[in-house]
C-alpha cells in the first residue's frame, strides 16, 4: 500500500465526477488523475493514425507508447498534449468519447494504461476519477466515492456544456448516446462500471457542484 492517500471518484458520463475531482484536488492540494482522458487520447491517436477499433494489437501498442503530457493550469484544470500538440478540446468531443468507450473495453489497452495511472500517485496524495478507480486501479484507496445521476440530468449537463463551447448538439441524441455508453461501460468484460463495495454513492441529480464537493471532502476527512 502506498504511503500517500488516494480518493477515488467513479461514475458514469455526466455524473459530475471530473468537475468534483478537480475542485476536491484543488482544495486538498493533491494530484489529479483524469483517467478518462487517457482513453480519449488513445481514441484520438487511433483516429489520427487510422487504426480500426477492432485492431486490438495496434490499439494496445498505441496505449503502451502513448506520447501524452498533462500540464496543470494555474487557474485550475489541465492542458492535454498529444505528441506535442494541444488536444485539450479535441479529446472532449462526443465522437471521441464514443470511441474511448469502445476502446476502454479492450483488455490490452486497459493493461497498458494501468501502470501509467498508478504512477500518478505521488505526494501529498491523489484524487483519481474514472470508472474503475476504486475497483481496479486503486482498490486500497483511503476513500471511495461513486457519483450517479439520472440519464436526463446527465444529458442536460452535457448539452449545456457543449453549447457553451459553441457546439450544436441534440439533447435527444445525447440521451441516446449516454444510454449506449452506460450499457457498454456496465457490461464490458474488462473492469465494468460498478461501485466498489466500500464506496459511498452520491446521487448528484439535484445537487450543486459545491454541495457534492462538500460531501466528498467530509468523507475524506472522516476517513483520515
Amino acid at each position: 500500500m502506498s504511503q500517500f492517500p488516494v480518493l477515488t471518484i467513479d461514475g458514469p458520463a455526466g455524473s459530475g465526477k471530473g468537475t468534483v475531482a478537480e475542485h476536491v484536488a484543488q482544495t486538498l492540494g493533491w494530484q489529479l488523475l483524469d483517467s478518462g482522458a487517457l482513453y480519449r487520447l488513445v481514441a484520438l491517436s487511433a483516429q489520427k493514425k487510422k487504426i480500426a477499433l477492432d485492431d486490438n494489437a495496434r490499439l494496445t501498442e498505441l496505449a503502451e507508447t502513448l506520447d501524452a503530457v498533462f500540464i496543470p493550469r494555474k487557474t485550475g484544470g489541465i492542458e492535454v498534449y498529444l505528441e506535442n500538440k494541444d488536444v485539450t478540446q479535441a479529446i472532449r468531443t462526443e465522437d471521441c468519447g464514443r470511441m474511448a468507450s469502445q476502446i476502454a473495453a479492450k483488455a490490452g489497452v486497459r493493461k497498458a494504461l494501468l501502470k501509467r495511472q498508478r504512477d500518478y500517485l505521488t505526494s501529498p496524495g491523489l484524487v483519481a476519477d474514472g470508472r474503475d478507480m476504486g475497483t481496479v486501479v486503486f482498490p486500497n484507496a483511503l476513500a471511495k466515492v461513486f457519483l450517479t445521476a439520472s440519464v436526463e440530468e446527465r444529458a442536460k449537463r452535457r448539452f449545456n456544456q457543449l453549447n457553451r463551447k459553441g457546439m450544436n448538439v441534440s439533447l435527444a441524441g445525447l440521451i441516446i448516446d449516454i444510454q449506449e455508453r452506460d450499457f457498454r461501460d456496465m457490461n464490458r468484460s474488462q473492469a465494468p462500471l460498478i461501485a466498489a463495495d466500500d464506496a459511498i454513492t452520491i446521487d448528484t441529480s439535484h445537487l450543486a457542484i459545491d454541495q457534492v464537493v462538500a460531501q466528498v471532502l467530509a468523507i475524506v476527512k472522516d476517513r483520515q
